[in-house]
């Protein structure tokens, strides 16, 4: 039967959509899309082809292999909450082993590749990330306290910084400002859902800031981290890593996503944290593609001159 908790689901015959489902392509994209920016922001000239194939592919490996392994922790949550419980594991279109082994070639795929054919700083940070999200995030944090999303914000932080060490072999300070503004954004955009999804929550008993402290509360600091957020977009202008082409996106970009957060400490209307959350996911794109534009226009001036 479907929907029914996970322990009873009687598992079909499993589809490649279904371990499609397992990997949250969705949320991979963004995590290749802004590896791939640090990975451009690295070099002044073009990213090496070997580089940039295997790179990409060894990370979003180790992505998939990271969402697979939540899925499997949270199955059982998963069945109790609307927005999850048709997921693949708690709607009985895969089973936890087989669910469980994919993850572990996924994630064994990823390191080979890694260490293979870009190298180990990046393997190791990539392994770092992966467990952060996976076991301390996923297992631990998200039921150990309401600042679960803020302290395992680091391992959703890191794809800039894997990208850029794929190119480069070494941690660089500007790198580390790419890990920021996705370390600023998570909280505004993780508990603008949260709020939205509380009721669910509630009922799979997971402790996110709107349960413990309330949806005001919570409005609160989705404003905060708002105003952090913006000052650290800030910081490559700042810092000579990005220049006038970025600063103006960053602007606009940033007045739309305080408006919105200003707008919900007098509007408590559910759908406008929706709203809120979705203006994230297009706010982190956009952002990064005005870091890719800025950093490549001189290469385009040049060559149109």
């Amino acid at each position: 039967m479907k929907n029914q908790p996970a322990e009873s689901v009687t598992v079909s015959a499993p589809t490649w959509r279904d371990y499609l489902a397992l990997t949250k392509p969705r949320v991979v994209y963004l995590i290749i899309f802004t590896a791939l920016v640090g990975m451009l922001m690295s070099t002044p000239g073009l990213v090496p082809l070997d580089i940039l194939v295997f790179g990409n592919l060894g990370i979003a490996l180790a992505a998939a292999s990271a969402a697979a392994i939540n899925h499997v922790a949270e199955h059982r949550i998963d069945a109790l909450m609307a927005r999850t419980q048709n997921r693949p594991l708690p709607h009985g279109e895969l089973g936890v082993p087989q669910a469980l082994s994919f993850a572990l070639v996924l994630g064994f795929l990823s390191m080979y590749l890694l260490v293979a054919f870009v190298n180990t700083l990046t393997a190791v940070l990539t392994f770092l990330s992966l467990i952060g999200y996976a076991v301390v995030y996923t297992m631990f944090l998200k039921h150990a306290t309401p600042q679960n999303i803020v302290i395992g914000g680091a391992a959703g932080a890191a794809p800039p910084v894997l990208g850029w060490t794929a190119v480069t072999g070494t941690l660089d300070p500007h790198a580390l400002l790419l890990f920021l503004i996705i370390f600023a954004w998570t909280p505004p955009h993780f508990w603008a859902l949260a709020i939205y999804r509380r009721h669910e929550y509630a009922k799979a008993n997971i402790p996110m800031l709107p349960i413990t402290h309330g949806a005001a509360f919570t409005r609160l600091h989705v404003l905060f981290y708002t105003i952090l957020m913006v000052a650290v977009t800030l910081l490559p202008y700042a810092t000579y890593m990005s220049g006038s082409i970025y600063l103006v996106c960053a602007l606009v970009l940033d007045a739309v996503f305080l408006y919105y957060a200003i707008r919900m400490q007098v509007d408590d209307d559910d759908q406008l944290a929706y709203k809120t959350f979705k203006y994230s996911i297009v706010y982190l794109t956009l952002l990064f593609a005005a870091l890719f534009a800025d950093h490549y226009w001189p290469l385009v001036r040049a060559a149109l001159a």
